[in-house]
């Protein structure tokens, strides 16, 4: 029995994909853009639509108004020993405050963050829209964006946002805080243009125009108090005190120049044998000279205070600020048309293009 050989088996060989060729790929979406092409009636439907829409579009989207403000910030300098040393420094002609650089609320890019703050924010939309008091900037707003409405049928109770300057008020608080935190997110913008100058630029975009302005000049404003409230407390505080002990010293030493006059006038008809009068006038004289070298000294420890309030005191000097007519943001009739219908056409061709992709793949 002859032995039976087995025959080896030999796997079938692998088909490989073909090599990915760049032209190939440009080529196929060609076609299926031409193809696509074809379907004129579908792209030109789109388009037509897009236009349409586009119109509509431009005559309901609501019209803002960007008031750009930039200005610069003059900080004061000092240098270690105190802003009494740079002052009397100065009146002698030398300013040794350049010196050195210094830091504050205003200094570097902390302003940016100072003017997006919730606190000066609130103070700043709580101001009069107006001269007649009857509604605040707050108010407006709530108005300008139909929040008042829609406000006033879920809360009857709802008053004018007035009533925060008076007190607090828990509804009509939380309503201005929803208002502040759309407005930092998206209405206000704060930056600096060039980090090597000192220019900070302040856009405010809103819906009034001069609702836009208001809040743009109050907001800086209302910071700029802020800062130089805060840094010049102290000074202003040791200013208004000397000021009141010149005051003071000034009313006494008047009144020891009278007591001191009426005292020499009676040393002419008085006896030589009392020495009474004499010991009068000596002590009158001897407290006028006194007093009037502690005068001497209050006021100049005022005017070095004086002197170093104004040294320390910042400056905020605006380039340019809002001057009507304010930019905006309103979309003219054509363009509507325009931008509608190369959104609509471009929608329609893609979806030729998808349906042609489609249909290959399921063929």
């Amino acid at each position: 029995m002859e032995r039976m050989q087995q025959e080896p088996i030999i796997p079938s060989p692998i088909q490989d994909d073909p090599p990915f060729s760049l032209t190939h790929e440009l080529q196929r979406l060609f076609l299926q853009f031409k193809q696509a092409l074809l379907h004129w009636k579908l792209w030109t439907g789109m388009m037509v639509i897009g236009m349409i829409l586009g119109l509509i579009y431009s005559f309901i989207k609501p019209v803002t108004y960007q008031a750009k403000t930039v200005f610069v910030v003059e900080e004061s300098k000092s240098v270690g020993g105190g802003s009494l040393m740079s002052a009397l420094a100065g009146q002698f002609g030398v300013d040794i405050g350049n010196l050195s650089g210094a830091s504050g609320i205003l200094a570097g890019d902390n302003v940016l963050q100072l003017l997006k703050s919730e606190q000066l924010i609130k103070k700043t939309l709580l101001s009069w829209y107006d001269s007649t008091n009857n509604s605040t900037l707050a108010d407006e707003y709530a108005r300008l964006y139909q929040l008042s409405d829609k406000w006033k049928k879920k809360f009857p109770q709802l008053q004018s946002f007035a009533v925060l300057r008076k007190g607090a008020s828990r509804l009509e608080d939380s309503l201005l805080k929803k208002i502040i935190e759309r407005h930092i997110q998206k209405e206000l913008s704060v930056a600096k243009p060039d980090k090597k100058l000192g220019f900070f630029e302040m856009n405010v975009t809103m819906r009034g125009e001069v609702l836009s302005v208001l809040f743009s000049q109050r907001l800086l404003k209302t910071a700029t108090d802020f800062y130089i409230e805060t840094k010049t407390k102290r000074l202003l505080t040791n200013v208004q005190r000397l000021q009141n002990k010149a005051d003071s010293l000034l009313y006494m030493l008047n009144r020891k120049t009278y007591s001191a006059a009426d005292a020499n006038r009676l040393l002419l008809d008085v006896n030589p044998v009392y020495s009474n009068p004499e010991v009068s006038a000596e002590i009158s004289s001897r407290d006028k000279v006194l007093q009037g070298t502690i005068y001497a000294e209050i006021l100049k420890n005022l005017e070095i205070s004086k002197t170093s309030l104004i040294q320390e005191t910042p400056t905020v000097q605006l380039v340019d600020e809002p001057v009507y007519p304010l930019k905006n943001n309103a979309w003219l009739w054509w363009e509507g048309l325009f931008f509608g219908a190369i959104l609509g056409a471009a929608l329609g061709i893609g979806i030729g293009v998808i349906g042609l992709s489609g249909n290959q793949v399921i063929g």
